[in-house]
């Protein structure tokens, strides 16, 4: 799912770079560039390991809308029964975030795997610890799962989902993977992100209704390349009733955001980390407290976007390759992480 390219320049045992990533822009010339596909790319070289990933075809996609289409089933036997505290007024614009806990954040960090074709993600420790890093800095609870297998991460995730989330905020769940078009890796096999946020769901977990549910994905979506486009400077161009009780959709107040569209590479460097991590980490770092998820992850996208760009000229088919985060958002309010040590003791 990966190509892991080592720097001819660059001391790969050295760890005194895994601590100073977040806030520090990537200069396009470290060839560690890698992607977060499996098999191998560029023949003899060893440097790249490209996918060559499985389509699989259903009548909605294989992203995040098409998962959650071909996933549900309709409880129809249950109407009526599904009900959930109101956590918020009806038209509210902001999400309350001044329960007593920020929420749990669960990091599925997977570095080697079982699978003979996937290789080892070297740098993924250095996303793991640079987002465990500014989460905590935002108030979760950050508890960190190193090469699950997709048995342990089901059970991780079933036992969250059962937990009582009242005094919480809201959840955050991140992958840090190898992956194809629909699937994400675990240690030992692959699997459906659907098969993971569905445990979550308004009606499997009542007690985050209504709450942000969001989930970071550090993966390939397939083995396309992006070798983007060129800008030339030119001309200059301008031109209710709030105390209501409400239903809401089961699968409201989920985020999804994957670290590049379906169908794509997703690049990885090996001493720094990946390129979405790397730019999720110094948004939250600087402005997670300041501005709202979709406005930060405008500019994660703006900073994968223009700060990026691959270096393996041993591998010419992978050299100067872009990528663009993909952001899926069922949110129905804003959501801004406002500092708790602001919020007056027993706000809810």
């Amino acid at each position: 799912m990966e190509n892991t390219m080592a720097d001819p320049n660059t001391n790969n045992s050295s760890s005194n770079e895994s601590t100073d990533q977040v806030g520090i822009r990537v200069e396009n010339e470290n060839p560690d560039d890698h992607t977060d596909a499996f098999g191998s790319v560029g023949g003899s070289s060893g440097t790249a390991a490209a996918s060559s990933s499985s389509h699989h075809n259903n009548i909605y996609g294989s992203g995040a809308i098409g998962q959650l289409a071909n996933g549900y089933k309709s409880p129809s036997s249950s109407y009526g029964k599904n009900v959930a505290k109101m956590v918020t007024d009806r038209h509210a614009a902001e999400y309350n975030m001044r329960h007593k806990n920020r929420g749990m954040a669960l990091i599925f960090n997977h570095e080697h795997f079982e699978v003979p074709t996937l290789k080892s993600r070297a740098g993924t420790n250095v996303d793991c610890e640079n987002l465990t890093r500014v989460l905590k800095q935002l108030d979760f609870e950050v508890t960190v799962y190193k090469d699950c297998r997709y048995k342990d991460i089901v059970r991780t995730i079933e036992l969250a989902a059962s937990q009582n989330h009242g005094d919480s905020d809201c959840i955050l769940v991140a992958i840090l993977s190898h992956g194809e078009m629909g699937y994400i890796y675990a240690k030992d096999t692959q699997y459906k992100l659907e098969n993971i946020w569905s445990f979550f769901t308004a009606n499997h977990c009542p007690s985050l209704a209504g709450k942000p549910k969001l989930f970071f994905i550090q993966a390939c979506q397939g083995d396309r390349l992006d070798t983007g486009v060129t800008m030339q400077r030119g001309h200059t161009e301008t031109d209710g009733d709030s105390s209501m009780s409400y239903k809401i959709p089961v699968h409201a107040d989920f985020l999804i955001a994957y670290s590049t569209v379906p169908g794509f590479y997703s690049w990885r460097n090996t001493t720094r980390g990946s390129w979405f991590m790397q730019s999720l980490c110094a948004e939250l770092a600087a402005n997670g407290k300041r501005l709202d998820i979709l406005t930060l992850l405008t500019f994660v996208s703006q900073r994968v976007a223009v700060d990026f760009e691959s270096c393996t000229p041993d591998t010419p088919e992978m050299h100067q390759q872009k990528q663009i985060p993909c952001v899926t958002t069922m949110l129905t309010r804003i959501l801004r992480f406002s500092d708790k040590q602001l919020v007056p003791a027993g706000r809810v």
